[in-house]
């Protein structure tokens, strides 16, 4: 049994479904489920990478919460769990920043029939409140609040009317910045928005990036495809190391802030099955041996055209794969081993500690190309 779990936690959520137990033990249980979702590659299996101590709480910087009013608590933020609110406005897995944006809007919103809020979203120092209207509220009652904002740590508010938001947290219209500057800048010195998705131990992200790039040793005669790129952390590194770098992503945000971040990188907006076409083209003179990829679908995996299109006519020497999803990256290996790919290992990272979320990093190669990697 794990002890000392930080005050506030409240025991009707279900999110931290290891709060109960070690960090160990957290560990040897996802270890046990990767090596029985991914048996096929046991032997490729490689021990968990976990983070610092005190980074297993605390660290959750993005978020998108229900809100629920009451005349005596007044807004309160948090999930439904088995049909009942569930208050997370102590969460200890939540950072500090998203602690005091919460405990904010209790004090200072107003009631619905001034301000309806439906969701609030934050992105690290990006905050967003979410009506499901078309019309935008009388925002007087910021004026008298807006002092508070700068002791929370976020650095732009924004307001996103929203009427079917839901699943869909975010439209692509009615935007309004309430308050600050409509972007940040992360620990890794990156650009990013009220949209971005980023990983949320950023040291942890960084020895996966470092692992990834030891094993595909971009240089400069090579080119590198990007898929799912998000705002351009792993593209920025193929161009430090001189690659010629092309990324793929659906997100305008993404695409906007990844272009900033990784300037000489080329990057299409889109889905990455819709743009093999212009991946084809951009390639087409790379001999085969200069080819490399870098993978980070979403729980999907892969898009059947995508994996078909990378393991029988792209063809990369190396190919990384970062995956949130065991099941769906145990299919996509299957096709590229039935299609001349080698797994050279497998590194699992737990950027979710307390919950039973884990990602791994796969690593891999062309048969006719099997060398021995040592990672960092």
């Amino acid at each position: 049994m794990q002890e000392n779990i930080p005050k506030g936690c409240n025991s009707l959520c279900r999110a931290c479904a290891h709060r109960n137990i070690t960090s160990e033990e957290s560990a040897e249980q996802k270890m046990a489920w990767l090596a029985h979702a991914l048996s096929p590659w046991g032997k490729e299996l490689r021990s968990i990478k976990t983070p610092l101590a005190q980074e297993r709480w605390g660290y959750r910087e993005k978020v998108s919460l229900l809100t629920q009013w009451s005349q005596e608590a007044r807004w309160q933020i948090g999930m439904i769990a088995r049909k009942h609110f569930v208050n997370l406005q102590t969460c200890p897995i939540h950072s500090e920043r998203v602690r005091k944006m919460i405990l904010w809007i209790s004090e200072s919103i107003p009631t619905p029939e001034i301000f309806s809020l439906s969701l609030y979203a934050q992105t690290g120092k990006q905050a967003t409140l979410i009506l499901k209207t078309n019309v935008k509220p009388d925002l007087c009652w910021l004026v008298e609040h807006e002092k508070y904002l700068s002791q929370t740590g976020i650095e732009g508010l924004w307001l996103h009317l929203h009427p079917s938001a839901g699943r869909r947290l975010f439209g692509k219209r009615n935007w309004h910045l309430l308050w600050g500057k409509p972007r940040s800048y992360n620990e890794m010195g990156l650009i990013y928005g009220p949209t971005a998705f980023q990983q949320l131990i950023p040291n942890l992200y960084i020895q996966s990036l470092r692992e990834a790039q030891n094993f595909l040793t971009p240089q400069k005669n090579d080119s590198i495809i990007d898929l799912y790129c998000g705002s351009g952390a792993s593209l920025r590194l193929w161009t430090i190391f001189g690659a010629r770098t092309i990324g793929v992503e659906t997100s305008a945000e993404a695409v906007e802030n990844a272009s900033i971040n990784a300037p000489l990188a080329q990057i299409l907006r889109g889905t990455c099955s819709l743009r093999i076409p212009q991946l084809n083209e951009w390639a087409k003179n790379t001999p085969l041996q200069h080819r490399l990829a870098y993978v980070n679908p979403p729980r999907v995996g892969l898009e059947p055209d995508v994996r078909h299109w990378l393991a029988t006519e792209y063809r990369p020497l190396r190919l990384a794969y970062l995956s949130c999803n065991a099941g769906t990256l145990a299919r996509d290996l299957a096709f590229f081993e039935g299609n001349g790919y080698f797994v050279e290992h497998i590194t699992p990272y737990d950027f979710f500690p307390n919950t039973y979320h884990v990602e791994t990093l796969t690593l891999l190669q062309r048969k006719e190309n099997v060398h021995t990697f040592i990672s960092g």
